[in-house]
Order: C-alpha cells, then sequence, then structure tokens
C-alpha cells in the first residue's frame, strides 16, 4: 500500500492507496508545534482503527507546502514505517515540462493537482484548488504546466471580513436561500459565497480566453462541493484530485 500525504497550511491529509484505489482518506490540522512522535502516534491509531497494519504500507510520497513540517513528516514515514518518502520537489520526475520563469516556485500540490488533471482531462485543463489559497493551475493540451492563479482563499476573505469589521457576526460559510439577505446573516453568507464564484467564474473566463485552447475546469479542495455547483464555468469536481497526483508521481519515480 501507499501512503500519500499532502500537507497543506490548514489541514493534512493522508491518502492511502492499494493499487489505484483509495482505499482511506484522513484529514488533520497543520499544528507546526506538534512533534514527529505526536503525528506518528495519531497516524497510527487511524490506521489501526481501520485494520490497518504499519507493515502494510510499503511505499510513501510527501508533497509539503509548510517548511517546518516536512521533517517531521518524513520522520513520521521513517519511524511509524521503516520507510523513505519520495518528497515532491525539485529533481523529482514530473512527467510535465514546467514552462514558468522558475519552476522551484510552483508548490508540491500545485504539481500534484496538474498532473492529476491532465491525467483525468486527457487534453488542456485548468485545475481550481480550494485550500488556504484558491490555485487556478493551467495545463496545455500537450500536457505542459503552463502557468496559473493564486487568489486568497474564501476562508481566508471571509475570516477578514469577520476581523474588520466590528458589528458584523462570524457566520457559517453557506449558500444562503437568495442572493438578496433579508438578514445580516443572509446577506453576508450571499456576499461570501456569490461574491466568490463570481471571482471563480471570472479568472476562469479571462484565462480561458488568453489561452487560446479548450480546457477542462476541475474543481478540488475543500470547498469545491460548496462553489462548484454554483459556478458556470467548472465542469467537474474531484476531491481526491491532489491524493491521486500524488499516486501518479510516485509510480513515475519508483526507481
Amino acid at each position: 500500500m501507499l501512503l500519500a500525504i499532502d500537507v497543506g497550511n490548514t489541514n493534512i491529509v493522508y491518502g492511502v492507496f492499494d493499487g489505484e484505489n483509495l482505499v482511506h482518506k484522513f484529514r488533520v490540522e497543520s499544528a507546526r508545534g506538534r512533534t514527529a512522535d505526536e503525528y506518528t502516534i495519531a497516524l497510527r491509531a487511524l490506521l489501526d482503527l481501520h485494520g490497518v497494519g504499519p507493515e502494510r504500507i510499503d511505499a510513501a510520497i510527501l508533497a509539503c507546502v509548510v517548511p517546518s513540517l516536512t521533517e517531521p513528516m518524513l520522520s513520521l514515514v521513517r519511524t511509524a514505517f521503516g520507510r523513505e518518502a519520495v518528497v515532491v520537489g525539485p529533481g523529482i520526475r514530473t512527467g510535465m515540462a514546467i514552462l514558468i520563469e522558475n519552476p522551484r516556485e510552483v508548490g508540491a500540490d500545485r504539481i500534484a493537482d496538474a498532473v492529476a488533471g491532465f491525467d483525468r482531462a486527457k487534453g488542456g485543463v485548468v485545475v481550481v484548488d480550494f485550500g488556504t489559497s484558491t490555485n487556478f493551475d493551467v495545463v496545455t493540451p500537450k500536457g505542459e504546466y503552463l502557468g496559473g492563479v493564486l487568489a486568497p482563499g474564501l476562508q481566508i476573505s471571509a475570516d477578514a471580513l469577520f476581523a474588520r469589521a466590528a458589528k458584523l457576526p462570524r457566520v457559517e460559510i453557506a449558500k444562503p436561500a437568495k442572493v438578496v439577505g433579508k438578514n445580516t446573516v443572509h446577506a453576508m453568507q450571499s456576499g461570501i459565497v456569490y461574491g466568490y464564484v463570481g471571482l471563480v467564474d471570472g479568472l476562469v473566463e479571462r484565462i480561458l480566453g488568453e489561452v487560446g485552447f479548450p480546457c477542462s475546469v476541475i474543481a478540488t479542495g475543500g470547498l469545491a462541493s460548496l462553489i462548484a455547483p454554483l459556478s458556470r464555468t467548472i465542469t467537474d469536481v474531484d476531491d481526491e484530485l491532489t491524493l491521486i497526483g500524488l499516486r501518479i508521481l510516485h509510480e513515475r519515480n519508483r526507481a
């Protein structure tokens, strides 16, 4: 079995693959103060709960955008499973030409998204990943990573509103019944949700107008299921896209 670890700024997602099948998925907080031992105990407990013994994990791959958590994750894999994880970063074989000025700047999660998105679309694709930031990553019909857009994430945008407007309450991020709110909560939810849908559709339409080739638009990440049904540009949703990209990258770097 393959353990895929996707470390983001807000959450760490662990995926366990049996061949090409994602059989288990766990999401925990990215706690920068937590030690490697604490992460190891927590993951072992989750695996034990689902009947996965440590001897069944025979490989691991890591994508980490939080530098302080890279070594704890590598230590976790060594301690819990006696393995060395493949790390997504400079020098890894992606099977994808990176056409930006400095390829080292592209986050590991964005590479995984692009690889999986192209594998799924079999052509030009824009992957929209709703995380701490919302990432728009563009792949050409030839399978080349063209570049992308980074925008403040939906939760960050909402938190800024709650923090800076003294009389506005913190509200659940959810689709309101109507665009025009009849109370403060619904008005805020409308602005947060439909305003963000407008951001997504506006950027995707500008991307499609600029690149000049047809693209599928695939959404992934924690809030994809909220935004995608309201969007006129998103054509597909895959919550496991980043983990699938890590599995594909591991296949390409097995040697």
